[in-house]
């Protein structure tokens, strides 16, 4: 049994080094681990450099426009085709994919829960998965799932690719390294990745935690792009350079190994005798990335009134009706509050997308309790919303000074799907069955007479 050191090439061969990573998003990048792996002047010689295979792995129909055509050229140890041998059925019994409704005795409502229950047993990241809803329907890619997920053990010899979607994972306790075919990306709380469809990986952990917790958007739809920024222009919000393609690394491993499979909402599992992390050198725009949230800029309104919450999009993956997502991923950072004569939290509103939000550290301004790191929560689509009755008395007394609203980082995956509730989170025990009362105090002040109430 043959094992051989992790490669990275421009960051060194030394795990502990930081990782190296390409700026930009959407770039045609190129990157090699070893000197001359990587062809010049053509994608696939008649024999490639240090023996190695050439692929290409393609995210879009070869005839996809050239905006929207991605693909990447992979120079591996051995072909894709050696890392799958025969699958049997594999059973995630806590992953769901849409369509899916479940069987619950759960009406309908605004939910919110608090944080995943420490597992009580050794759990990796695969096998942690927990989905709370699903929306639209993975066979026609359209739609989404959240999931949330807790885990306390590496993914070692286990491998997984889905086949349905692109994976957006945010931390939110413990750092985390997502070891992917085209290279490796060590991802924090206040950070996200995104890992692309059908592309291969591990994850285990990094920081020294008991437990190890965050969120995952499952993007059946396409795929995630920068929205536009209309009136705004060429710059703020989520600026391209600040989103980190990895360099080329690979895993050199001759042992037995599992490639598990995502496929059309079910799983399947190989036995192969290496690793499959075995790009030497690769060129494209399909690829993973991560991006820090707190490099997101944002734009509000520096005179009156609170600006909709679109304004805080980081990532939008569009559908086929232009300015309706299939998925926008959004995001609630620290900011000045400056609007004058103005209740400055979200206004109460309902809406028809459908929104899954939750909370990576600190408080979230109109919610002033209940609603607290590692926390979810739900307004599914026409259902009404709002601040809390602690959070409007705040908001509607308060001096309206300029105010920094520090440490906090909340994020929304708004679908214009209806999010399907999982039986798993209709009966999570962490539901809080009082969520609804947080508006009770909200008392009528209407008496026929003019004047400010």
């Amino acid at each position: 049994m043959l094992e051989k050191a992790e490669k990275q090439g421009e960051a060194g061969t030394v795990a502990e080094r930081a990782l190296s990573y390409m700026p930009g998003f959407g770039n045609d990048f190129e990157t090699e681990s070893l000197p001359g792996a990587l062809p010049q002047g053509q994608n696939s010689p008649q024999k490639c450099e240090y023996g190695l295979y050439a692929e290409q792995l393609s995210g879009s129909p070869f005839t996809a426009p050239r905006g929207t055509n991605e693909r990447s050229w992979l120079y591996r140890i051995r072909p894709s085709v050696k890392h799958t041998g025969r699958f049997k059925k594999i059973d995630y019994p806590h992953w769901k994919t849409a369509p899916h409704v479940a069987e619950h005795s759960l009406a309908l409502g605004q939910l919110r829960w608090s944080p995943l229950p420490t597992p009580s047993g050794k759990l990796n990241f695969l096998e942690g998965i927990r989905t709370m809803t699903t929306a639209g329907d993975v066979l026609t890619q359209a739609g989404m799932a959240a999931h949330t997920y807790v885990f306390n053990a590496d993914m070692v010899n286990d491998y997984f690719f889905n086949a349905d979607g692109e994976l957006l994972i945010v931390p939110e306790t413990g750092a985390i390294r997502v070891f992917t075919e085209l290279g490796k990306m060590d991802v924090e709380p206040s950070e996200i990745c995104v890992v692309p469809r059908g592309t291969m990986f591990k994850v285990t952990r990094l920081s020294e935690e008991k437990l190890w917790r965050g969120y995952i958007c499952e993007n059946y739809g396409a795929k995630f792009t920068l929205p536009d920024r209309g009136p705004i222009g060429a710059n703020c919000l989520a600026n391209p350079r600040d989103f980190k393609t990895p360099v080329a690394a690979y895993e050199d491993k001759e042992m037995p190994c599992r490639v598990h499979v995502k496929w059309c909402g079910s799983f399947h599992v190989t036995e192969i005798g290496h690793s499959p992390l075995d790009v030497v050198a690769w060129h494209g725009n399909y690829a993973p990335y991560k991006y820090d949230l707190k490099t997101f800029s944002p734009v509000g309104a520096i005179l009156f009134d609170h600006p909709d919450p679109s304004i805080f999009t980081v990532l939008t993956a569009p559908s086929g009706e232009e300015g309706t997502a299939n998925v926008d991923f959004v995001i609630f950072p620290p900011r000045w509050l400056v609007a004058e004569h103005t209740f400055r939290p979200p206004w109460y509103h309902r809406n028809i997308m459908s929104e899954f939000m939750g909370l990576i550290y600190g408080r979230y301004d109109a919610k002033e309790e209940g609603f607290v790191p590692g926390g979810m929560s739900l307004h599914n689509m026409m259902l009404p919303h709002g601040p809390d009755f602690t959070g409007f008395e705040k908001a509607s007394n308060g001096e309206l000074k300029p105010v920094k609203l520090d440490n906090t980082m909340a994020f929304m995956f708004e679908t214009r799907f209806p999010q399907q509730l999982t039986k798993f989170a209709a009966e999570l025990e962490t539901l809080q069955d009082d969520y609804i009362d947080c508006w009770s105090g909200l008392e009528r002040k209407f008496d026929g007479t003019p004047g400010i109430k």
